[in-house]
């Protein structure tokens, strides 16, 4: 069954409130935002796997790209704990899994189909740059190719953000807060804007990190 499978209309999902569902795998429970096409999954969800579950080993088609929120996700490529930023693009196999336990928020299948570039960062080792043309905004890159900006942004406390839609973008709060079209966006708060909109945020007295990936909605077909 298709979620929030229409790329012209505004989304906001408050993950933590959303009931976790189990997956074909035992001990692996998600929490979709959006989901496309059954057949190949185009999904945006949340991710836990309890200790000692992994999936068996498979290859991601359209690709895999996600954050860890907690714990410590493992496969083949390494043991990636809570911060670890990580693209396997189409073709890529591995067989994921977690000793301990972890969770995470993962896209699939949305990649350039020609894409065969990995990324493996820690966002919380990265440095930031302020943004000269955004007053109380530092920006890490994350990735940037033809179809999309990926990034990590840091919010001051009290400032007023505007975020670039013009090719439709997602936010994903990782801490802090915002309002944003009267809506109070908090951690784990995921919004999502269509090409040509516009994203204006008022930032908390906590300030905001928030992941942010933009440009990638005008491929949504």
């Amino acid at each position: 069954m298709d979620l929030n499978a229409d790329f012209t209309k505004r989304v906001l999902m408050h993950a933590d409130s959303i009931d976790w569902e189990p997956s074909p795998m035992a001990g692996v429970d998600r929490r979709r935002l959006d989901r496309v096409d059954a057949q190949n999954e185009r999904v945006t969800t949340i991710v836990r796997y309890a200790p000692e579950s992994h999936f068996s080993a498979h290859t991601h088609g359209g690709g895999e790209e996600f954050i860890v929120l907690e714990g410590v996700f493992e496969d083949d490529y390494g043991d990636w704990p809570a911060g670890s930023y990580i693209r396997n693009p189409p073709q890529s196999r591995h067989t994921p899994g977690s000793k301990y336990g972890c969770t995470i928020f993962v896209k699939l299948w949305q990649f350039d189909p020609q894409d065969r570039t990995f990324v493996h960062a820690n966002i919380n080792k990265l440095g930031s740059v302020p943004d000269r043309s955004r007053d109380g905004v530092s920006v890490s890159p994350l990735f940037m190719d033809a179809r999309e900006n990926v990034r990590l942004e840091y919010w001051a406390p009290g400032a007023g953000v505007e975020v670039d839609s013009t090719g439709g973008s997602e936010i994903f709060v990782l801490a802090g807060g915002f309002t944003e079209s009267g809506d109070n966006l908090q951690r784990h708060s995921w919004l999502r804007t269509p090409a040509g909109s516009s994203v204006v945020a008022k930032v908390g007295e906590a300030g905001a990190t928030v992941w942010v990936k933009s440009g990638h909605l005008e491929f949504s077909d």
